[in-house]
């Protein structure tokens, strides 16, 4: 994706991807200065901001994307059952922590009932494996992963328990959207491309999950096609009614050139507010005028 945005650069700025562990090496990246843009998910991007990282979200990314994974033979059925186990999120701030905590709350427990522990995304498959926890709450492909393997079972999806909630946001440091405008304008415009694409349907899907299996994650692209084929409101990018949700569901189509409206009209409206008021930790970005942007 950052290669094929390169080339909207008038400027030249160059888009490097660089991935991350977990989101709290992103977090001391952009505070570090190391990094100048990045996808977060939306609480620490919240909890950045007021702590005084100068940061400005100019982006929503994805919708939904993550499920609370159990042992597939394990005793946890329900959400209830979950009291007095080990839960693994990959931060305190981060939706997945949030979902679990919203999800408890609603079945009558506390967030004193159950126990939250901090994990690398990269991990938590094989915790659950050999029972180092009794769950999981994380994005996608994690809970594909545990899926595919046999050893995982989804206890719920985040969408069951939080719809509409927004996952992952694009941040920006407040100096680079002072200094090179175009640049972040530039990214914005193809991280959006690149969601609508996505949301084109299966075949665009089979091409994003083969792609950046091989290139990006090094994992078996058998494994990010789960998760976005399987179900195809698992992880999705453009807002959608009730209706079109269960079109989705059954394999249909949406009209592509309503949804390419609804997007340029998206993208101008964050053109608004991202980058003039701008003048006023996923992947990550770095961006220099008229030399690169390094994600």
């Amino acid at each position: 994706m950052t290669d094929h945005i390169s080339r909207f650069s008038e400027e030249g700025t160059r888009f490097l991807p660089r991935k991350f562990q977990g989101f709290p090496e992103i977090k001391e990246a952009l505070i570090a200065g190391r990094m100048q843009a990045g996808f977060l998910v939306a609480p620490m991007a919240i909890a950045l901001r007021s702590q005084g990282v100068p940061i400005k979200v100019v982006f929503l990314g994805h919708r939904y994307g993550s499920a609370v994974v159990v042992r597939a033979d394990g005793p946890v059925r329900t959400v209830r059952d979950l009291a007095g186990r080990t839960v693994a999120i990959p931060s305190r701030f981060s939706d997945e922590h949030l979902i679990v905590l919203r999800a408890v709350e609603r079945k009558g427990l506390t967030r004193d009932d159950v126990r939250l522990v901090e994990m690398p995304p990269p991990d938590v498959a094989g915790a659950l494996a050999v029972g180092a926890i009794d769950a999981f709450s994380m994005g996608e492909p994690f809970p594909s992963q545990a899926e595919m393997g046999g050893f995982g079972r989804i206890l719920f999806h985040a969408r069951e328990v939080w719809p509409d909630y927004m996952s992952c946001v694009v941040v920006v440091r407040e100096d680079v959207i002072e200094t090179n405008p175009r640049a972040v304008q530039v990214l914005v415009d193809g991280i959006a491309r690149s969601g609508l694409w996505l949301d084109e349907g299966v075949p665009h899907r089979d091409h994003a999950a083969d792609f950046v299996g091989r290139y990006y994650y090094q994992q078996p692209p058998a494994v990010l096609r789960w998760a976005l084929t399987r179900d195809l409101m698992r992880v999705t990018y453009i807002y959608r009614s009730g209706a079109e949700e269960t079109g989705l569901r059954l394999g249909a189509r949406s009209d592509a050139a309503a949804r390419a409206a609804r997007l340029v009209d998206r993208v101008r409206g964050v053109r608004g507010r991202a980058i003039r008021q701008g003048r006023d930790g996923g992947d990550g970005v770095e961006v220099r005028a008229g030399d690169r942007v390094a994600e």
